[in-house]
């Protein structure tokens, strides 16, 4: 089978800049220089996706997100400049979903309104925690009473539609802890939440000095716990991570996780790009350290690799079975050109472990639809507890 449209279009836009760089976060992010000049970022920026273009001629975007790093450390003004520039030069359909990662130490209400006034209509205000000897042990920049304001900043200036980073299985944490950090937050009315856990991730100052986390019965523990207190206060998850309220999902990470097509342009942004008329799916990677990424933005992209169907299939299954409501076969088939059979062995694996489960058997009278169409494979719990074994499976 060949691909006769290409899939959705998203654009990620990606600011390497922090005021200080985390202990445990392995991101392309850096501290901010006194000699940073936004002005020539944008600029890349720009430079950047105009080298991209003819890739997508003729495709329209479905979702913009800005992350980093902390892109709230760009004025108004940049942001401005940069979303004209995408505008001008690429389609975007209306009413995208054009999300602006933010950190609490780095914004006030003149900011927030702003953003709001220039086209940002959804937030992600990385909280991580309330609990201010956590947030201290964590390195951020901000405390307690800086993530509250900004949650109430973040409200008065428009948003209604916003989402909170927080994450469990943090130093010293207890269940009581971490169901105290999603009460505060649930207290704001969020439309979503990300919630997820620490990992000592190398590359990072927690992976040379450890810190000292729950161990992994507590941390299961304090996960299923929380997971129960936001089903009861109706924000249903719909990703390992990811909660939200009814309609309130993320487009732009469903576009990942569905395995859409994205732009990415800054340092170190990578990118998925399907070619229908040649019948290729290429990822794309650029020049990672900003000064290098500056220097080069008419030309910044350091590898271009087109996958084989065994990538395909791999990337495919990554990103689904991260998804609570799994995938279909025609999903798969629609998405990646592939027939089901070319991973048969590992679902079958999958599902004599428990790790996988099909509505297949559940399917065998219905007439409306043929099997194939509404076929539907999702992870089961003790699935989604060891998704790394899982996909395993699914490694040529």
């Amino acid at each position: 089978m060949k691909l006769t449209i290409p899939p959705p279009l998203s654009l990620y836009i990606h600011i390497p800049w922090c005021v200080r760089k985390c202990p445990y976060c392995d991101f392309n992010s850096h501290q901010i220089r006194n000699d940073f000049s936004e002005n020539d970022y944008v600029a890349a920026l720009l430079a950047d996706l105009e080298q991209d273009l003819p890739r997508v001629w003729g495709r329209t975007v479905h979702s913009i997100f800005i992350g980093g790093g902390t892109p709230s450390v760009l004025s108004p003004e940049a942001i401005d400049t940069l979303l004209s520039g995408v505008r001008s030069r690429l389609p975007i359909i209306a009413n995208a979903e054009i999300t602006l990662e933010a950190n609490p130490g780095t914004v006030d209400s003149v900011r927030f309104q702003e953003f709001y006034e220039i086209g940002i209509n959804r937030l992600s205000l990385g909280i991580q925690s309330f609990n201010e000897s956590t947030l201290q042990r964590l390195g951020r920049i901000h405390g307690h009473i800086e993530a509250i304001r900004a949650i109430e900043l973040a409200i008065q200036a428009g948003f209604n539609n916003f989402n909170l980073d927080l994450m469990f299985g943090l130093p010293i944490q207890t269940v009581d802890m971490a169901l105290e950090d999603l009460h505060t937050a649930l207290t704001f009315n969020p439309s979503h939440l990300s919630w997820y856990q620490l990992t000592i991730e190398p590359n990072t100052l927690f992976y040379k000095h450890p810190p000292l986390l729950p161990d992994d019965d507590l941390i299961w523990e304090i996960q299923k716990a929380g997971q129960q207190y936001l089903a009861e206060q109706n924000y249903f998850q719909y990703e390992i991570s990811a909660y939200a309220k009814s309609g309130h999902q993320c487009q732009h990470n469903l576009n990942y996780w569905k395995f859409g097509d994205y732009l990415g342009i800054g340092a170190g942004a990578h990118a998925k790009i399907t070619d229908v008329a040649q019948g290729t799916t290429t990822r794309y990677h650029k020049q990672r350290h900003p000064d290098i990424y500056l220097q080069s933005a008419n030309n910044p992209i350091t590898s271009c690799t087109i996958l084989t169907a065994e990538d395909i299939a791999l990337e495919f299954m990554m990103n689904a079975l991260r998804l609570f409501e799994g995938f279909t076969t025609q999903e798969f088939t629609e998405s990646t050109s592939l027939n089901l059979e070319c991973i048969e062995k590992p679902l079958q694996k999958a599902y004599a472990q428990g790790w996988l489960i099909s509505n297949l058997e559940h399917l065998k009278n219905a007439q409306e639809k043929s099997l194939q169409e509404i076929q539907r494979i999702k992870t089961t719990d003790n699935g989604m507890r060891f998704l790394n074994d899982v996909l395993e499976l699914f490694v040529p």
